[in-house]
């Protein structure tokens, strides 16, 4: 007598379909076994690139608070970049288990590799009591230490990189192929997100030029796991400590592209100037008792200071988000930018 494994479910292509019974019946299946699904409540619906739902499940055993992550109603371009959410989830089934971070609880991945497309369900952090940040949560420098112990915990992980040869160094990849040509750069750089922040810093061609730079340098170092994305929006507050979400741009590459764009796009401009060495000097402490290789001071300053272009040129093509969010992170990275020094230590000239 043999047996069969039922299909997994369809990645869900809009709202609609994510949300139908019959469809979370089959994929919340290890999670809620046989019992029945009653009842599906939408709680919030929070759509930019891709779209996270909250809702709740009502069946036999009670009701689960969830949320549902996936490029859900859009067009065929943005749809493109679904193969990060591939990523996402292959992030949770894979490497998520081996690290001792914290972090969401993934009950659900789906992918369709041939589509580009998946699908990630977790349990929803706000109903169990944490706190989801942005640019505007007012950080404390203790706060950022904890979250760079985070990030040092994620860094410290790298071992598991000899076996993922699908998690590349994007940096790479965004200096050789941008998002966006330079014209279409200085567009945005023109408005709203460059007030305050050097001119100089605000041209679309040495950003580029220096984001180039960059991953030559990068490509030089020792490669961490990265999360790539490090900004506020992305992390978490419970009562234990901090978290992070969003896991589309995991990469490999050197630790400081996580850290300087995290440091910068969390803190205000003059506070990451006065506190900037001792919150590195943490971050290396903790990723040295952990048992990654670290360097010194200087050079880690260094590496610092030219890493920042990264978090800025990914603030700088940034389209849908806020308006409010993009200009508070792309004029706090820009100025860090600018205060650093960061072109003229990649060797970019006026362009």
């Amino acid at each position: 007598m043999s047996s069969s494994i039922p299909p997994s479910p369809a990645v869900p292509g809009t709202l609609q379909q994510a949300l139908d019974v019959a469809w979370l019946q089959q994929a919340l299946a290890p999670v809620i076994g046989h019992t029945t699904i009653t009842a599906v409540e939408s709680v919030e619906v929070i759509r930019t690139v891709a779209t996270k739902v909250r809702f709740r499940v009502v069946h036999g055993a009670g009701a689960t608070a969830l949320c549902l992550k996936g490029f859900l109603d859009v067009d065929a371009a943005t749809a493109a970049g679904g193969a990060t959410m591939i990523r996402e989830a292959d992030f949770y089934r894979v490497l998520a288990p081996q690290l001792p971070m914290r972090l969401a609880d993934c009950i659900v991945q789906l992918v369709d590799r041939e589509a580009r497309q998946g699908v990630i369900v977790m349990r929803d952090l706000v109903a169990g009591g944490a706190r989801m940040c942005d640019a505007r949560t007012p950080f404390s420098v203790d706060d950022v230490a904890a979250t760079l112990a985070e990030l040092a915990a994620l860094h410290a992980g790298s071992a598991a990189l000899a076996d993922a040869p699908w998690i590349t160094h994007r940096v790479a990849a965004m200096a050789t192929r941008p998002h966006l040509d330079r014209a279409a750069i200085q567009a945005l750089l023109d408005g709203p997100r460059s007030r305050g922040v050097p001119a100089p810093t605000c041209n679309a061609g040495r950003l580029l030029a220096a984001l180039h730079a960059l991953a030559q340098h990068d490509s030089q170092r020792p490669h961490a796991l990265l999360h790539g994305d490090c900004h506020a929006g992305n992390v978490f507050m419970t009562e234990a400590g901090p978290g992070f979400l969003d896991w589309q741009l995991i990469q490999r590459g050197g630790w400081a592209l996580d850290v300087a764009y995290h440091i910068n796009a969390l803190l205000p401009v003059e506070v990451a100037a006065q506190e900037e060495r001792r919150l590195l000097q943490h971050y290396r402490q903790c990723a040295r008792g952990l048992g990654a290789a670290v360097p010194g001071d200087d050079d880690a300053f260094v590496q610092y200071r030219q890493s920042v272009v990264y978090g800025y040129y990914l603030w700088a093509i940034t389209r849908r988000v806020e308006p409010a969010l993009i200009e508070l992170c792309s004029q706090r990275l820009g100025m860090a930018v600018a205060r650093l020094d960061s072109y003229r230590l990649l060797g970019v000239q006026d362009v």
